[in-house]
């Protein structure tokens, strides 16, 4: 995110409602009807938000909330064509109810709480900004990275070339790109398939992948037994 920041890609602001409140205790209360632990007040919340859109006037805004829609590569790759963005996180127990009426859209970073929405922001920020244009070296590098393409990364390797017996496959070190390549496709295929099967279901294969599939399928089956 520094890099985008210094590269004058990324702009970012914070709004705390913690400054339209006398202080810092001013923003959280007790539940009405009983229960443990303290929400934020949605008074101050909304000025946050509208102060916000005074300067993002056309910024669609992002409740980060495990409730929300649990966001996937090609849902940061959406949000990283928008030109502005605003995120807004809760704390404590969360949010009082009524700030549903002025957010746009209510996302998760997956199925699991953390103490504030602050950080849930960042992961969701840092997803993004390693996909603005110029951000990384490479931009091949985040295009070929775990998920992009409903696919886990094939295994990854660097020196030294033997460390305690284990050496690098050799075909990485043969010098042809096409059987690397080749490689590398049928061990992201290989490794999504026995690690994460959901995931294969939403990859885009054409006929070459199809045949990977069913070779490594077949390969499985001699060495196990029919699945």
């Amino acid at each position: 995110m520094r890099k985008a920041i210094e590269l004058g890609k990324l702009e970012i602001r914070f709004f705390s409602p913690i400054d339209y409140a006398e202080g810092p205790k001013d923003v959280e209360d007790y539940l009405y009807g009983g229960g443990e632990g303290m929400l934020l007040r949605v008074d101050f919340m909304v000025s946050a938000i509208r102060d916000a859109k005074d300067w993002l006037k056309s910024a669609p805004v992002f409740l980060l909330s495990p409730a929300g829609k649990r966001l996937e590569q090609k849902d940061i790759i959406e949000i990283s064509k928008l030109e502005e963005i605003i995120f807004v996180g809760g704390h404590y127990k969360g949010i009082d109810s009524r700030i549903y009426d002025y957010v746009d859209v209510e996302i998760s970073i997956g199925d699991f709480v953390v103490s504030s929405g602050e950080l849930a922001s960042l992961v969701v920020l840092d997803a993004v900004a390693r996909l603005i244009e110029g951000v990384l070296t490479h931009k091949s590098s985040a295009e070929t990275d775990s998920l992009y393409h409903n696919l886990l990364e094939p295994p990854l390797y660097t020196r030294p070339y033997d460390f305690e017996g284990k050496e690098v496959p050799k075909v990485l070190l043969s010098g042809n790109h096409n059987l690397v390549a080749l490689w590398r496709k049928e061990q992201a295929i290989k490794r999504t398939l026995l690690f994460r099967p959901d995931l294969l279901e939403k990859a885009k294969f054409d006929e070459s992948d199809r045949k990977i599939l069913k070779k490594i399928v077949k390969e499985i089956c001699e060495k196990f037994g029919d699945l």
